[in-house]
């Protein structure tokens, strides 16, 4: 292979096998594709083999970055330089591929989507502003909210969807999510708990990602508006957190919305340290 480049396939396995070990030397940056992949991986009812193009950058017989674009075709990416993202941009479009957006932390997708107007003519649109952050030191809430936290088992499911579907809404997401479709979206496969009042109510919930090169990721997190500024959010994430690290993850990670200043100060409260940005932008193409 040529020195710095592009190997395109869209053999999972293929890919796994060469970029396995560079995903997994970085956990914390490269948590969103060491879980989307055990997801396709470990779930068939989640990936459809032939409808996923993967990437890999190769320099000197390493691995430098890879990227995957699923059947949405918002193209998820690890971090390169402008010069790497133009080149990229370039064989992909010389290759006849369209793509609807990019996701990546927020200086690689803010090349790339640059790079992309530039071969492309599309317009690139920040969707929202987003912070990475890691856990250091855990540190419960105080005060703590009365209740206690308990895993959403079977009975909860219908329950579950709900506020899912709840969340969406609330993100602008446009999804389906009831019991056919609930195995293809973003939220199926996670263990989640809920915050109960004394009583038993549920009040709050959070997810956790599968264990993947020990990483955890926390997501997602909700409350429903009429029960917010409580604590109930930050006790389920303190549970949840608590839980991850006592199973054995030597990192936890979650993403925020860098526009909400009560979240961000909530989980920094708790331990949870920035890392960096994160940016998913959109693409708008002018009709010919």
């Amino acid at each position: 292979m040529l020195p710095d480049a592009w190997h395109l396939t869209e053999d999972i396995d293929d890919f796994l096998d060469r970029a396995g070990p560079f995903l997994r030397s970085r956990p914390v940056l490269h948590n969103t594709p060491l879980t989307v992949l055990e997801k396709w991986r470990t779930h068939p009812d989640a990936y459809v083999p032939g409808t996923v193009l993967f990437g890999l950058l190769e320099a000197d017989g390493d691995v430098q970055a890879v990227f995957y674009r699923p059947p949405t075709r918002r193209l998820t990416l690890t971090r390169l330089s402008p010069e790497r993202a133009d080149g990229l941009a370039r064989r992909l479009t010389g290759l006849g591929h369209t793509l609807a957006g990019v996701t990546a932390d927020h200086a690689t997708a803010t090349a790339f989507a640059e790079a992309w107007q530039r071969h492309t003519a599309a317009r690139p649109t920040l969707r929202v502003g987003m912070h990475l952050y890691r856990l250091g030191t855990l540190t419960p809430p105080d005060p703590h909210p009365p209740g206690r936290g308990r895993p959403a088992d079977d009975p909860d499911h219908e329950h579950l969807m709900r506020w899912c579907r709840e969340l969406a809404a609330d993100l602008g997401e446009s999804v389906t999510i009831d019991a056919a479709s609930w195995p293809r979206t973003r939220f199926a496969e996670k263990r989640y708990t809920f915050w109960e009042t004394p009583d038993g109510t549920p009040v709050s919930m959070a997810g956790l990602n599968p264990m993947v090169a020990g990483m955890v990721r926390l997501d997602p997190v909700y409350t429903p508006h009429h029960l917010r500024g409580r604590g109930y959010g930050a006790a389920v994430t303190a549970e949840v957190s608590r839980a991850a690290l006592a199973a054995g993850a030597t990192e936890v990670v979650l993403y925020t919305n860098a526009a909400n200043p009560t979240s961000n100060a909530l989980y920094q409260r708790l331990g949870y340290r920035r890392v960096t940005d994160w940016a998913p932008y959109d693409f708008t193409y002018t009709e010919p």
